[in-house]
């Protein structure tokens, strides 16, 4: 729905600004090494890891997608978690994990030793980008959602960007402490997050009322507005305050589930691009006859994210200034959903590149808009639950991605392109259930999906509020 257009006050405009510049930078920081971390393996498969450790491209897909399972297992846990201890401690936790993994992956010696490392980080990181969502929504009201989830989200094209090239270079560092190039990779990207990690447990803040760096003014707004949203989201939604939601309340609401298998499509799209798009830049020597060393195939697989990042940005900021509206989600869904294929039948390693850089800037505009959705209708513990949830999907499709496109294309005599149109299927699907869901709300459809709770203790800034037919602020699909 549209939002009409309001003066902020200079209130409101330096506690958004400090915000962005104090503590997005911070979270999004963390995500960077969160996706670099789960996407090394990517960059170490064509590299030598493959070959050492003799994995077929399915044991690789595997191997790339089981760390999904361990995440899914505790995702929903690890949420509810950090809402009883606060966010602070509990991202702080999961870095520190995660890294500690990861170190370990320096010295894997066979396919069953990956795996269990892939199981163990996932386990690890297990809540860590649901729980950065839900923190930075109980930070920001509803209507700066948008441009602050789109400088968060930044950190994930910026991931290949800059983590590509800086992998190329690290992987060529053979002979370092008696390592292969690729151990030395999993080394260097496993100490950032145990300190990053350290320094988190000091840096954040579980709310606005805790942050010195805000004045007492912009500390009383923030508060104020958020405790504003959460008395107005219990008030339109039949009056409803609940108590204690459980997490079978939550997943029994069908606006959740919509959302999460639109999100399933998505990550289905984004991580086959992450796992397998080093390994088809490897094969262009193959189908091309052409030769790149390993800081410039870095360098080409930084290429797609960097007008992803840029289309990231402005696609955000429109749907800020203009209000959600459906084709937000569901244009970039169609035009990822086309592209991926079609780049396998490009004639040249620029074309091939051209056109996937077309499926990640679709990828990427969709992905901060779409976490605008749940945390403007799920707050409080039902959001720990229902955002995690969300992502338990997304989740999901991460494992089922890299398996189903290495098992395919091993079916498939080494092509890559049966699996990718598999790819294309699944953002369709997102695209038309995004269509759904914008045609099923202007219809006004009544659901039975209201659920709402508390967050226990002065951590609380809303209740666990949900439902799938009230109008809401800026953010809503239309």
């Amino acid at each position: 729905m549209d939002t009409p257009a309001r003066t902020h006050s200079p209130v409101e405009r330096s506690a958004i600004r400090k915000i962005s510049i104090r503590l997005v930078p911070f979270v999004a920081l963390m995500f960077f090494i969160n996706y670099l971390d789960r996407t090394a393996i990517g960059f170490a498969a064509p590299n030598g890891m493959e070959s050492d450790l003799g994995l077929t491209a399915a044991q690789y897909g595997f191997a790339s997608g089981v760390f999904f399972i361990g995440y899914i297992l505790l995702e929903v846990p690890s949420n509810l978690a950090l809402a009883r201890v606060g966010a602070r401690r509990w991202l702080a936790r999961i870095m520190v994990s995660w890294g500690l993994v990861a170190f370990f992956f320096t010295f894997a010696q066979n396919f069953w030793q990956l795996t269990g490392l892939r199981f163990l980080l996932g386990v690890a990181e297990a809540g860590f980008f649901p729980g950065a969502i839900l923190f930075l929504s109980l930070w920001v009201p509803a209507r700066h959602r948008s441009k602050i989830l789109a400088l968060f989200y930044l950190a994930q094209p910026l991931t290949s960007v800059i983590g590509a090239p800086l992998a190329g270079l690290l992987l060529q560092n053979h002979g370092v402490f008696g390592l292969e190039g690729w151990r030395f990779m999993f080394l260097c990207t496993a100490i950032p997050a145990i300190i990053v990690g350290a320094v988190a447990w000091f840096y954040l803040k579980d709310r606005p009322s805790l942050a010195k760096w805000l004045t007492a003014d912009e500390q009383q707004w923030l508060e104020n507005e958020l405790e504003a949203e959460k008395v107005g989201t219990e008030t339109s939604e039949a009056g409803i305050g609940g108590h204690g939601v459980g997490l079978g309340r939550v997943m029994k609401s069908g606006r959740v589930w919509m959302l999460a298998f639109i999100y399933f499509g998505f990550i289905y799209g984004l991580y086959a691009l992450a796992f397998f798009l080093p390994t088809i830049i490897d094969g262009f020597q193959t189908q091309f006859g052409t030769t790149f060393g390993l800081f410039e195939k870095g360098l080409i697989t930084a290429i797609p994210y960097v007008p992803a990042a840029i289309v990231l940005w402005f696609w955000s900021q429109n749907a800020t200034k203009n209000g959600l509206k459906t084709w937000h989600i569901a244009i970039p869904a169609v035009v990822g959903g086309i592209s991926i294929p079609v780049a396998l039948y490009m004639q040249s390693p620029a074309a091939t590149i051209a056109v996937i850089a077309v499926t990640a800037m679709a990828i990427f505009a969709a992905l901060p808009n779409f976490w605008t959705l749940p945390t403007q209708f799920l707050t409080g513990t039902a959001a720990a639950a229902g955002v995690a949830l969300i992502n338990t999907m997304g989740n999901l499709a991460g494992f089922l991605a890299p398996y189903i496109t290495g098992a395919v294309t091993d079916a498939s005599g080494g092509s890559y392109k049966p699996a990718m149109f598999i790819v294309g299927f699944f953002m369709i699907v997102s695209a038309v259930l995004t269509l759904l869901l914008g045609q099923r709300r202007r219809r006004g459809v009544p659901t039975s999906d209201t659920v709402a709770a508390p967050l226990p203790g002065r951590a609380q800034t809303g209740s666990a509020h949900f439902s799938a037919s009230t109008p809401t602020a800026q953010g809503s699909v239309s």
